[in-house]
């Protein structure tokens, strides 16, 4: 079946709501995933600079964290925490 067949049966009107509802859907996703991840690091940022150190199994998952948040479109403000938190001396 081509796409001309499915706009004729389905028609153009619903397959525009289709794409609103999936579009969305999406951003909400992806905002709550930035939520999440955002929260993720700033508990970590503040539970570690107050210990003066971090394990490295925790580095990685903040830099990780910080990556996927950052593809999401994320602001300024993350990249300055990750700087500091990533200064921190390893410990295990």
């Amino acid at each position: 079946m081509s796409i001309y067949q499915i706009i004729s049966i389905i028609g153009l009107p619903s397959i525009l709501t289709i794409i609103g509802i999936i579009y969305k859907r999406d951003k909400s996703l992806r905002l709550g995933v930035q939520a999440l991840l955002r929260a993720e690091m700033i508990n970590n940022y503040y539970k570690y600079m107050e210990k003066g150190f971090a394990p490295l199994h925790i580095k990685e998952n903040f830099e990780n964290c910080y990556k996927q948040y950052h593809e999401l479109g994320a602001n300024g403000f993350m990249d300055k925490l990750r700087d500091e938190f990533m200064e921190l001396p390893i410990s295990n």
